[in-house]
């Protein structure tokens, strides 16, 4: 019973927090379509011939407001923990939401909300993984990392509906754009009033020296005290006391340290291959994606299933496979077929050009086939597993600092490529499918000799993993001592939870 209330109440927390990844999908898709309305321009007052920079902008500033917050708020959840960091991170995205929805008839005033609102979206992104995989039992923490990607599949397929409907059913009107938009706060809001009714991370609580709160929060997480729990507590304090014992209270320049530095190489390097995947730029451009192999007028309904194909993949993904196939067999998988299917796409464009008024050709649905394809392997592998691994791999005392940099790496090459694609699409063709082919057989590569498997390890296990030999812990020894009750306050911790 108490494991599968610990597993319920897990799943539930997780899932609570990655609204966050919601928000971040949700905000990021709806602007591509509510700037191809008639109504916003005629609001905001600029012309066709600006569209194209008006729509970078707004994509450029929501990235760079993420990008630089990644590094406040690395810091911020060091001192205040994750729960208050995901509140002030939802309360700051209200903020830049309920001005964008306002009528304002001002580019610039949209323009600042859009940076406040990257600003809340960029440390969501940071804290989100890192809370989930303190909190997720190791047999199910693949499984609830994933989750972020899960929810940002959800955020993107509703964007997708949300803009066809209202450009579809609705008469050009403000409140045509400022209903998509204004959406955005539903989900905002449940993300802020949500975490503040959860408990906060044992493994920051016992890491600041609260080991009294940290177990109540681990007991409870974890659907009541048992041996178990005392054998996990037990790793928790023993890998923070081996690690404040080696370092002697340094932090971030332990990040420079010969086995920390290839942690961070890792975690850039699987940020930089999220974007290489080509999936990213599908996802922003998608119906010009569509209509460049030959999908014509029916390119947004393309669109909208394409959504809808990201969320069932992902779903079957975190129930079936990832506890399964682990984290380096579906980085491996995901690559090759993503890469074979980009060469597929970019032979059939190259040989059959698709012209505007052929409409949909048998070869321009097999384009698109692939383009689906492409994405339901990107969301078994390269969408969800680098989180997953970026929020694991790092020992507690550095963990802010090293996903603060893999977040602010994806946020950074996820401006790059948002900038480059469109251009890419319009001067090379089918070429741009075959650049992304070579990138992706290139992360086969790259996977098969650096990315160690981590699947079914606690974090504590990690130090030893990447063979950090000096903070690693003798699990056998703090297993004995979880089970002759030789842990301080723990005995206190659980008389506490059966009184309650």
């Amino acid at each position: 019973m108490s494991q599968a209330l610990g597993t319920f109440r897990a799943v539930y927390l997780v899932a609570l927090c990655c609204v966050g990844s919601f928000l971040f999908a949700y905000d990021t898709g709806i602007v591509g379509g509510i700037l191809t309305f008639s109504s916003f321009q005629e609001d905001f007052r600029y012309g066709a011939g600006q569209k194209a920079t008006v729509g970078s902008n707004s994509t450029s500033l929501l990235q760079a407001g993420a990008f630089f917050s990644c590094f406040f708020i690395w810091p911020f959840t060091a001192r205040f923990g994750r729960r208050l960091s995901l509140v002030l991170a939802s309360t700051i995205f209200c903020i830049g939401a309920v001005v964008q929805t306002i009528n304002t008839h001002s580019l610039g005033a949209f323009y600042a909300a859009r940076v406040v609102s990257g600003i809340g979206v960029g440390m969501a992104t940071v804290v989100i993984p890192m809370y989930s995989a303190e909190m997720a039992p190791k047999n199910i923490r693949g499984m609830l990392g994933s989750m972020f990607q899960f929810f940002f599949t959800l955020g993107v397929m509703t964007s997708y509906w949300i803009d066809y409907a209202v450009s579809t059913h609705m008469k050009p009107s403000t409140a045509q754009w400022q209903i998509p938009v204004g959406l955005q706060l539903a989900p905002g809001g449940i993300l802020g009033l949500g975490m503040l009714l959860t408990t906060e991370s044992p493994r920051w609580l016992a890491k600041r020296g609260r080991k009294e709160d940290a177990m109540k929060s681990l007991v409870w997480i974890r659907g009541g005290a048992s041996l178990e729990v005392d054998k996990e507590f037990a790793e928790i304090l023993a890998s923070i006391e081996e690690e404040e014992g080696v370092t002697n209270g340094v932090t971030w320049k332990e990040l420079i340290l010969p086995v920390n530095r290839m942690r961070v190489f890792l975690i850039i390097a699987l940020q930089i291959g999220v974007q290489l995947t080509g999936n990213t730029s599908l996802a922003y451009y998608a119906p010009q994606v569509f209509a460049a192999v030959g999908a014509g007028q029916n390119n947004l309904l393309i669109t909208g299933f394409f959504g809808v194909v990201k969320v069932i993949s992902c779903l079957f993904f975190l129930l079936f496979l990832v506890e399964r196939i682990g984290r380096r067999g579906s980085l491996l998988g995901g690559a090759f077929l993503m890469g074979t299917y980009m060469l597929i796409i970019a032979v059939l464009t190259a040989t059959h050009p698709p012209t505007a008024s052929s409409g949909l050709t048998s070869t321009s649905i097999a384009s698109i086939t692939m383009i689906y394809l492409e994405a339901m392997s990107y969301n078994i592998s390269w969408g969800p597993v680098p989180w997953v691994y970026m929020s694991e791999i790092f020992p507690s005392r550095i963990r802010e600092a090293g996903v603060a940099i893999g977040t602010s790496t994806q946020w950074l090459f996820n401006f790059v490529f948002s900038q480059v694609t469109p251009h890419a699409i319009q001067n090379l063709g089918w070429r741009t499918f075959l650049m992304f082919c070579i990138f992706n057989y290139s992360l086969v590569a790259f996977t098969w000799f650096f990315i160690k498997e981590t699947k079914g390890k606690s974090l504590e296990e990690m130090e030893a993993l990447f063979g950090a030999t000096a903070t690693a812990i003798d699990f056998e020894a703090v297993h004995d001592k979880a089970k002759h009750g030789d842990i301080v306050q723990v005995e206190t911790a659980r008389d506490d939870q059966r009184q309650e």
